[in-house]
């Protein structure tokens, strides 16, 4: 039985690993910068909507038709979701060579094509996949301070998110003393709110672009928000106020739920950089960024076991890591656009001198 979870826990993990660059991928090249925020949304906002759909029918199903039904049924739910978006796909494609057939079709007498430009496009973005692929400038990213700014901001953002996303429901019944049960229907919350901030995140990322606000700072502004939000909260849920458990609950689904302005902040930051390489950035950033979810969480558990204190072994390293990652992105990051292609034959030309 442990065999079988672990193997299919790695299987997950392997396809979970690639979606978020292909994801991060498809918006760079094809959503233009006042309209990211929305798209990055959508898009990474799903794990939290999945998060909540999770919680309220996994229950049920397990109660009615047995544990091992959860994995059959959102497993069949996955295949499905595939199918379908392998159908779309073919149909899109369709519709693009019926539009190529009749632009040849209309072509002049000289042969050529009356409307070239999505073709044009096309085997552009081609060349482009083809040559970040074929040489990959990581010397370049590595020199660069906004890319570590990004890596060391997505592992502080992902220490708050994987231990308290493990550890807040034994918190909530230790702690608080609730039963299981309302331990369990309180940890809904935060991935809802979550669910209510990005509506409201992403929008507002938005529109001060669109008004002519520097791209940077409007990045800063919302990964500010996501770090100091859920901070601020912890601190004031690790204070002895004699605050009722319901209030406590309240400050930490608060705190967790802003911490969604990353997503028009930290995830749009890829995108916004290099619109070549995003997915490539993302893939390393969000590496760096699994190792909370290893580390951090048996680390807390240790620390609980220890020190028998929820704020120093849960709230004190996340405050630490979410303080230490607004400093760093204020300090270092900016969105201006960087050739890394550029800066790698600089160095190259510098080197053959």
């Amino acid at each position: 039985m442990e065999i079988s979870c672990l193997l299919s826990h790695i299987h997950v993990g392997i396809g979970e690993g690639v979606s978020p660059s292909a994801a991060t991928d498809l918006i760079a090249r094809t959503i233009p910068i006042q309209e990211r925020s929305r798209a990055v949304a959508v898009v990474f906002g799903g794990l939290s909507f999945g998060s909540v759909l999770g919680y309220l029918f996994a229950p049920p199903i397990i109660q009615n038709l047995g544990w091992e039904s959860v994995f059959y049924i959102f497993g069949l739910l996955g295949v499905i979701w595939c199918i379908g978006f392998e159908s779309i796909k073919e149909l899109q494609s369709t519709d693009s060579e019926d539009v190529l057939n009749i632009e040849k079709t209309s072509a002049g007498s000289n042969g050529l094509i009356s409307s070239p430009v999505s073709l044009k496009s096309s085997d552009s973005s081609l060349e482009e996949m083809k040559d970040s692929i074929k040489d990959v400038p990581w010397r370049e990213f590595f020199k660069s301070k906004a890319v570590w700014a990004m890596i060391y901001v997505h592992f502080c953002g992902s220490w708050g998110h994987y231990t308290c996303l493990s550890w807040l429901p034994t918190f909530f019944s230790e702690e608080l003393d609730l039963n299981l049960t309302e331990a369990a229907w309180v940890s809904i919350l935060p991935p809802l709110g979550s669910v209510i901030i990005t509506s409201i995140a992403a929008p507002f990322a938005d529109n001060l672009i669109s008004s002519g606000v520097d791209t940077t700072k409007v990045r800063k502004i919302c990964q500010t928000i996501a770090f100091l939000s859920p901070a601020a909260f912890m601190m004031l849920s690790t204070v002895d106020l004699g605050l009722p458990p319901w209030v406590i609950v309240a400050f930490l689904t608060s705190g967790l739920a802003l911490s969604s302005f990353a997503l028009a902040g930290l995830y749009c930051t890829h995108q916004d950089i290099s619109r070549e390489y995003a997915s490539i950035l993302l893939g390393i950033t969000n590496t760096v960024g699994a190792v909370p979810g290893i580390v951090g969480v048996a680390l807390t558990g240790y620390l609980v076991d220890t020190t028998h204190s929820w704020s120093m072994s849960l709230f004190a390293p996340s405050i630490f890591f979410y303080l230490t990652g607004t400093v760093v992105w204020l300090a270092f990051f900016s969105s201006e656009p960087q050739d890394f292609n550029k800066s790698a034959l600089d160095s190259l030309t510098e080197s053959n001198q």
